[in-house]
This record gives structure tokens, C-alpha cells and sequence, in this order.
């Protein structure tokens, strides 16, 4: 095998890795999209139920009477 003929058999598996690593990193970033997409409808839901239920019953900081030190 003369010396070109390496190089290039080095490259041809350097670009298989490559392309490997590439599917795997690819899978992978479809895999977070479809967990976040799953976690926003999720918080989605949870702010309706919030907001469905009404205000809140606690005092907000300005309706606080002040502490007897005051």
C-alpha cells in the first residue's frame, strides 16, 4: 500500500468517526427537543392551573402591617 493510498484509507475511517459521531450527536439533540417540548407544555399547564385558581390569599409585601418595632 504506497503512502497516498494510506492517507486516504485514513481519512475515509476519520470521516466514517465522524460521520458516526455526528448521527449520534443528531439523535441526540432530537431527544432534548422532544424533552423540552414536553417540559414547556408541562410548565404551560401548571401556570393555567395557577392562574385558574384565583389570587393569591397572601398579603403582598405593601398590604404587611409592619413588624411591632416599627
Amino acid at each position: 500500500m504506497s503512502l497516498t493510498e494510506q492517507r486516504i484509507s485514513e481519512l475515509e475511517t476519520k470521516v466514517a468517526f465522524q460521520e458516526e459521531t455526528i448521527d449520534s450527536l443528531n439523535q441526540t439533540v432530537v431527544e432534548l427537543n422532544q424533552r423540552l417540548d414536553l417540559m414547556q407544555r408541562q410548565v404551560k399547564q401548571l401556570a393555567d392551573k395557577m392562574m385558574a385558581t384565583g389570587p393569591s390569599q397572601i398579603a403582598t409585601q405593601a398590604e404587611e402591617t409592619p413588624p411591632p418595632h416599627y
